[in-house]
């Protein structure tokens, strides 16, 4: 039997308790209120919000208002924002807590080409001064935590992640987390984790490894290479949220923990379906389950063609009924390990 990897029941990020050392990636478009119930109940113990610009003249739109919208989200309430200039960055902080949230995450991370353009996401890593003041103005603005997300560097010839990590430390950052990829390197090649090891050995304020963890092994391999005190998962939980009941429990045991039976695996799709149409809507909420199907069908039999037939479906109640006739017909169970 391989013994677990030890780690501590919770993590503490400035005064707030994190119950559990797994986070769930907060991507745009995906970890939205009803994925982020999900992975909570397979145990992922932070779940920030979706990225939400620091514009708050923006949060009046659709988009914004389910990114903010957290009822029903157990604490502690992480909300994430992004953003270049420090007044409306601290100002934006400042309302993400009246209206409930518990630790403010500062977006350093994000490569998208959209974002980049305005000076925000991981565009802000080759500007360490700028980086000094937002993260010095949201800080001042706030008394909740203040953490940040980031990426190791640049460019692989200018990671810099280490020098940021520890100015971020010393202005009064409580956490942070590191992409093994540099902002040139988008998603492309695989993460490295030297730099989150060397980041972790500079600061004593918690560190969280993210970057191609998609199995419970390399969770593993992880945490043992950075000694990194907790992991963040993201694109691998895609279909399979339960990857993080998986994780865990092989942290805890050193064993592989069983796959979800097809009971439970059909239940998690059935309701998450039933979820995201009552969050967005019929409308909306269809279009928006149509990529978290294909996720979840990859792979399976049949799954190709169930895909091309349910992206077409305009109808929540045809959407579901065919969804729920394609599970009732698969033997997915041994797959969703």
């Amino acid at each position: 039997m391989n013994r677990g990897v030890k780690q501590a029941a919770e993590l503490r990020i400035g005064d707030v308790t994190i119950p559990g050392r797994l986070a769930l990636a907060p991507m745009a478009g995906i970890s939205d209120l009803p994925f982020r119930s999900i992975c909570r109940a397979y145990g992922a113990a932070m779940t920030p919000t979706e990225m939400i610009t620091a514009d708050q003249r923006l949060w009046h739109t659709s988009k914004s208002r389910h990114r903010l919208e957290h009822a029903g989200d157990p604490g502690p309430r992480i909300f994430q924002i992004a953003g270049s200039e420090a007044a409306m960055l601290a100002a934006a902080a400042q309302s993400c807590v009246a209206l409930g949230a518990d630790i403010i995450d500062i977006n350093m991370g994000c490569p998208a080409k959209k974002v980049c353009r305005r000076r925000a996401g991981s565009a802000l890593l080759a500007d360490e001064t700028l980086v000094a003041e937002l993260l010095a103005a949201v800080v001042a603005a706030v008394e909740v935590p203040v953490t940040l997300k980031m990426r190791t560097g640049v460019s692989p010839e200018r990671r810099n992640g280490v020098s940021i990590a520890a100015m971020a430390e010393e202005l009064g950052v409580a956490a942070i987390t590191v992409h093994g990829r540099t902002r040139a390197c988008r998603f492309r090649g695989e993460a490295e984790y030297d730099t989150i090891a060397a980041i972790k050995s500079r600061v004593a304020i918690p560190v969280i490894a993210n970057g191609d963890i998609d199995c419970a092994e390399k969770a593993a391999a992880v945490l043992e290479h950075t000694n990194a005190d907790g992991l963040m998962l993201g694109r691998a939980v895609q279909g399979r949220p339960w990857l993080f009941a998986n994780v865990k429990h092989f942290l805890d045991t050193g064993i592989n923990k069983p796959a979800p039976p097809l009971c439970e695996v059909r239940a998690i799709i059935l309701g998450h379906l039933e979820h995201l149409y009552t969050f967005y809507g019929a409308t909306t909420g269809v279009r928006i389950a149509r990529k978290h199907l294909t996720w979840y069908c990859r792979g399976l039999p049949g799954g190709l063609m169930f895909r091309n037939r349910v992206v077409r479906v305009e109808s929540a109640r045809e959407q579901f009924r065919i969804t729920h006739e394609f599970l009732n017909n698969n033997e997915i169970g041994t797959h969703a390990a």
